[in-house]
């Protein structure tokens, strides 16, 4: 299985599905109870960065090879095995998450310091300072390839982790490669694609990033960590490596002026954290002053104010009823049409990765349509003041500002479940369990002729 289909949300989706169905087979019951055993005992062991590295893939590489020679598998294509192998990382390393990560006092320390590194050098960084060619600086498109690598620490699976890192990369490779076109420039390649990422990840600063790093590399099964996806991840590393070790020559920048950088960037990030200090203290105080009930009143509007302000989904059969006799107005109809902040976010990187060509258009038109606070710098208050001129000059023309982005789903939309719903499904369950369980659910289910006090009993 080629690696670009490996991390496809359809393939994921299906991968974990045919797995656990698998694991609730009767002649899996050995399986369930290996991976159990296994997870129990791992837990009880002391933390150590090899042994529990090597521990887990000594693990994986055991099970696979029984997998191989089970007849839940005869006749399997390799790319089924493949699927079991994905389920059994995935369902493993969920499990151990807890025990594994951030489980080691000096990866702890290693990610702090990288963490505040990257936050003072990402205050004056420019592309410039990494020689990344004029006609391949698009910081406005960059903001999603960070917002990609962003997600990382949503995810527990090793391979879903890597799919962030994979992604992140991929919309910067299409960016270069459209403007590259675009400019009639010499298709990049690893010269033009580093810097780059480098200066996303700095702008990015992902949160625990050395932490998931290294636990990709401890957790992940070696044997899938190849081909493009290996090139990818050793280019973050690279990244990181670059970035925990740069001074003023890495950034082609005179010592005096790197210095009097980091020294205004530390003022300013203890600036904003005594700021942020003072006005949590002082609406500490402010509402400590004030009833409970009053403070909740002011800070939340009544039920009919927000009545006026938007529809609840969640009605009586009665208002339902009512309100079908009327057509929903336009700012009802409006509201569930319009894509939030995070859809629009999720769709355009879903078009880069996928090398539409229109994205250029948006980014042309809407430069910092997917752009945060803490992406903005004060010369960027010319163009927003410029922008919202012309959209208030151009309201006639709603339609031609409207900003269609295909419904495609994001690169995680199926990959995973939220995380409620897969505490609720990735538990193995053996047969007889299973049947134990149906029976409750069963008797759960009847009309209830007994008193509570029996059926607590």
């Amino acid at each position: 299985m080629e690696n670009s289909e490996m991390f496809s949300s359809s393939t994921v989706q299906h991968t974990w599905h045919d797995f656990l169905d698998r694991m609730r087979q009767p002649s899996a019951a050995e399986f369930v109870k290996a991976i159990k055993s296994f997870i129990v005992s791992f837990s009880n062991n002391s933390p150590d960065p090899e042994k529990d590295s090597a521990a887990v893939q000594q693990f994986f590489a055991k099970m696979e090879a029984a997998f191989r020679a089970h007849p839940l598998w005869s006749g399997c294509s390799e790319e089924e095995l493949e699927s079991a192998g994905e389920g059994l990382e995935k369902y493993v390393m969920t499990k151990l998450f807890p025990r594994v990560f951030a489980s080691f006092p000096d990866d702890v320390k290693i990610d702090e310091l990288l963490t505040e590194k990257i936050a003072l050098v990402q205050q004056f960084i420019r592309p410039e300072n990494l020689d990344i060619k004029p006609p391949f600086q698009n910081e406005s498109s960059w903001l999603l390839a960070q917002k990609e690598l962003q997600k990382i620490n949503m995810y527990k699976a090793p391979r879903e982790k890597l799919a962030c890192i994979l992604n992140c990369c991929k919309v910067i490779t299409n960016l270069l490669h459209n403007a590259a076109v675009t400019a009639n420039e010499d298709t990049p390649g690893a010269d033009e694609f580093l810097p780059v990422l480098i200066y996303v990840t700095i702008k990015a600063n992902p949160p625990q990033l050395h932490l998931n790093l290294q636990y990709i590399q401890r957790y992940r099964r070696e044997s899938r960590l190849v081909s493009e996806t290996a090139y990818y991840f050793t280019n973050i590393l690279s990244a990181v490596s670059f970035i925990s070790n740069i001074d003023a020559q890495a950034l082609s920048m005179d010592e005096n002026e790197f210095e009097r950088n980091m020294d205004s960037a530390q003022a300013i990030l203890s600036g904003l954290t005594t700021d942020f200090q003072t006005t949590t203290n002082t609406v500490d105080n402010t509402s400590s002053s004030k009833p409970p009930m009053e403070e909740f009143q002011q800070t939340f509007p009544s039920n009919s104010d927000s009545t006026k302000q938007s529809q609840t989904p969640l009605d009586s059969s009665a208002s339902k009823s009512s309100r079908q006799e009327d057509p929903p107005s336009k700012d009802q109809s409006s509201m569930t049409k319009n894509m939030s902040i995070s859809d629009l976010e999720e769709k355009g990187a879903t078009m880069i990765l996928k090398g539409d060509h229109s994205i250029d258009n948006v980014f042309q038109e809407f430069p910092y349509v997917f752009a945060s606070v803490g992406d903005l710098t004060l010369r960027d208050v010319e163009n927003l003041l410029n922008n919202y001129k012309q959209l208030v000059f151009n309201t006639d023309q709603s339609s031609h500002s409207d900003m269609v982005i295909s419904e495609s789903k994001s690169p995680h939309e199926d990959a995973d479940a939220s995380p409620q719903e897969e505490e609720r499904n990735e538990d193995l369950v053996s047969p007889k369990e299973d049947s134990e369980d149906k029976e409750q659910q069963e008797h759960s289910a009847a009309p209830l002729t007994k008193e509570p006090q029996n059926d607590v009993q």
